[in-house]
């Protein structure tokens, strides 16, 4: 185990600095600084290699928690980046975006501070990737089966990396022109700069893994097309159609979805140009929804320089400490202060969107009214109305499901009460040979899961075309357990 009494001897908790925020809105590189390797080390040598680690319950990967934060602490970089490697495709990913439930799990969490899980993974593979320790694993021997991946996001990645380690040809399907998804287009710069992405990609692209970029299944091609010309098709398509607020004033210009100006954003970073991008420059902007999305709006916007970023939520401000009804080692709801709320703005709790408002269609404000609860239902209470200067909002409110693109008319996919794809135990859809994993079966999740599943539905495609299966299968469809494998 790690330090036997460094929990003990080092009981404060302390995780990756930031860059100070008035140097770090004037760019959109990564926030976060590297640890210094004592520091590091010392955060390490807090784990306790618990009898029964739950930070395993915690992560649906499966991730060897216990065993690298030993190998960190004690300076074996290469051997920490292997066992961290034998669950979790992409460390850098969920290093970087993952809320880390296994850190809501830990043991030392029940009276100290929890260990630092998701800085040390980070570290593990930075420090990989700078040592040159990250190779491509070809598969000994090819199989003559071939398969689709349709989505380039972490699940798609996830199970197309592992089909092709597992000897399979596989073709991952991406509508955009770049690989990564909403890893890509999705997620900001400063929260994860997008060489994370391609130099993966580089190393499945050795491996044999081919990317089909630009080409959008259901359109371009039909998914009978697909079923057809492959022996297995995976959906990996995200759960991406955005949840609207059909409320008066929705037509106005400057009421938009936080997707398309997150995309538009990561487009121009990047160097592309972007036609009418929206732009928050010298606007006041209003975030309709508290979640990673809304976050990721509230940096975007400060970097564009806003007069003013304001977040409005339906609910409650949630505590700063665990609720009764949230105890060790379930994840908490907790009042979060992300990097982006960092550097500016309002956070407004318990603000019910009434009507957006304008003039000559365009948006001028936002008419809020207190949320009052009435039988449990969350309403605008009556003269609490009031309107707020908006010359852009963004309606951060989640997601409500994968788009259809076909699906149902080309290969017979059925959708559960939740608009989800629905699927057996192994993944696998009605329609022999056509599974689905991540978002697009699971619903919004986080990046964490879908790389569980992505993994698990390798396994479970390898088992229906192989008859037996290596792969590992971490997760069954919408559970903790271990898939039927």
């Amino acid at each position: 185990m790690a330090d036997p009494r460094g929990f003990l001897k080092v009981r404060e908790r302390e995780t990756q600095p930031r860059r100070p925020v008035s140097v770090r809105i004037m760019d959109y590189k990564e926030v976060y600084e590297r640890q210094e390797k004592g520091v590091l080390k010392e955060q390490a040598g807090r784990c306790m290699d618990c009898g029964i680690p739950f930070c395993h319950q915690g992560c649906p990967l499966g991730n060897l928690i216990p065993e690298w934060n030993d190998l960190t602490w004690r300076d074996k970089g290469q051997e920490a980046i292997e066992r961290l490697h034998a669950t979790n495709n992409f460390p850098e990913f969920t290093g970087r975006l993952c809320p880390a439930p296994c850190e809501a799990s830990c043991v030392l969490g029940i009276n100290q501070p929890p260990v630092t899980i998701k800085q040390v993974e980070v570290s593990i593979i930075d420090q990989a990737f700078d040592e040159n320790w990250v190779h491509p694993h070809a598969p000994e021997r090819l199989t003559d089966k071939t398969i689709a991946v349709v989505g380039s996001g972490p699940a798609g990645l996830a199970a197309a990396q592992q089909l092709t380690r597992a000897g399979h040809t596989v073709a991952v399907y991406e509508r955009d022109d770049k690989i990564g998804g909403l890893l890509r287009y999705g997620i900001p710069d400063f929260k994860m700069e997008k060489l994370q992405v391609d130099r993966r990609l580089e190393q499945m692209r050795a491996e044999g893994t081919r990317f089909r970029t630009g080409v959008e299944v259901g359109k371009d091609i039909s998914w009978e097309q697909l079923r057809r010309r492959y022996d297995a098709v995976v959906i990996a398509t995200g759960a991406t159609v955005p949840r609207d607020l059909p409320i008066p004033g929705r037509e106005l210009s400057g009421v938009v979805f936080a997707m398309d100006y997150l995309v538009q954003s990561n487009r121009a970073v990047a160097g592309e140009k972007v036609k009418n991008q929206i732009h928050a420059e010298g606007k006041h902007v209003v975030i309709l929804g508290g979640g990673d999305t809304g976050a990721d709006c509230i940096g975007t916007a400060h970097r564009q320089q806003a007069a003013s970023v304001t977040t409005l939520a339906i609910g409650k401000q949630p505590p700063a400490e665990r609720a009764a009804h949230q105890p060790w080692p379930m994840y908490p709801t907790l009042f979060e202060v992300a990097s982006a709320h960092e550097e500016g703005g309002e956070r407004t709790y318990l603000a019910s969107t009434v009507e957006f408002v304008g003039e000559d269609g365009k948006l001028t404000g936002v008419k809020v009214a207190e949320t009052e609860f009435v039988d449990g239902k969350r309403l605008p209470k009556a003269g609490t109305e009031r309107v707020i200067p908006a010359d852009l909002v963004f309606l951060s409110l989640g997601f409500t499901g994968p788009e259809p693109a076909g699906l149902a008319e080309q290969v017979n996919t059925e959708f559960d009460e939740r608009s989800n794809v629905k699927r057996d135990g192994y993944y696998m859809t009605a329609t022999p040979g056509v599974f689905a994993a991540g978002d697009a079966g699971r619903g919004q999740s986080l990046i964490v899961w879908a790389i569980a599943e992505g993994r698990a539905c390798a396994a479970a495609v390898d088992l229906w075309l192989e008859g037996s299966t290596r792969l590992p299968a971490p997760v069954a469809p919408g559970d903790r357990a271990i898939a039927p494998l």
